[in-house]
């Protein structure tokens, strides 16, 4: 059987404008193969190329992927994405809010880096869906499953747990950057008004919560919950400290 490189090889030559029997001559195959694969719809390309960059499933890449860009996506996905495994091609959406274009851009940026080839974005009221088919996000994303994420235990698996360990600024950046937010505290006392930055997270699920929480300590980052779905970062230090990992929105 032929490589995934082979294949995308083929068609690339292809679409370039060299004859199918060049193409097979000069990658040493049979023209009927070479003429198969170039007569596949423009999708089978698409998802050949993300089966080659799927970092659980190509031994290439395996051993060096980009970490800091996974996990990153993978905060993003826990606070605001769903992947849709029911469709015929999986479909990973991650909602962002219209009014920060910067964050849009490094979502789009961060699935490209780490699987997709091709990213839409889709307007929906009062966000943009940001989104890339591809069969082998359930490979990189196995937290999905059916249901809201608060209504079902959301794990790292095994082999997550050791990217995020040594990432733990960006994870805490694509949390942050989906369900939480940076803003100035307001505190009146004695007449006088103070001004302070201050960041929220807000998610429903006990999960999810507890690997910020568990984040934020590895990092020696002060946090306390102001409600039951909701931390707050709010000491100067610790503000001061989440700042170089997250910042604010753009």
């Amino acid at each position: 059987m032929h490589s995934l490189e082979v294949r995308a090889r083929a068609r690339e030559m292809f679409r370039a404008g060299v004859t199918m029997a060049d193409t097979a001559r000069t990658l040493g195959l049979p023209y009927h193969t070479v003429r198969e694969w170039c007569r596949r719809h423009p999708v089978d390309d698409r998802q050949a190329g993300t089966a080659a960059r799927c970092f659980r499933c190509h031994p290439s890449i395996a051993d060096n992927p980009d970490e800091l860009a996974y996990a990153y996506l993978l905060g993003l996905y826990l606070g605001d994405g769903h992947l849709v495994t029911s469709a015929r091609v999986p479909v990973l959406r991650i909602a962002c809010a219209e009014k920060w274009p910067g964050l849009i851009d490094e979502c789009e940026r961060a699935m490209l880096v780490v699987l997709a080839t091709s990213v839409r974005r889709v307007p929906q009221p009062g966000c943009v869906s940001v989104q890339s088919y591809g069969r082998h996000w359930p490979c990189l994303l196995p937290q999905h499953g059916p249901g809201k994420k608060h209504e079902r235990p959301i794990e790292l698996a095994e082999w997550q747990q050791p990217i995020i360990d040594r990432h733990r600024g960006p994870f805490l950046r694509g949390l942050f950057h989906s369900d939480g937010a940076r803003f100035a505290n307001q505190v009146r006392t004695r007449g006088r008004t103070y001004v302070y930055p201050r960041y929220v997270f807000v998610n429903l699920s006990a999960d999810i919560m507890r690997l910020c929480q568990e984040s934020l300590d590895a990092l020696g980052i002060a946090w306390r919950m102001n409600r039951p779905n909701s931390l707050s970062v709010a000491r100067r230090d610790a503000v001061a400290a989440l700042d170089r990992h997250v910042g604010p929105k753009r």
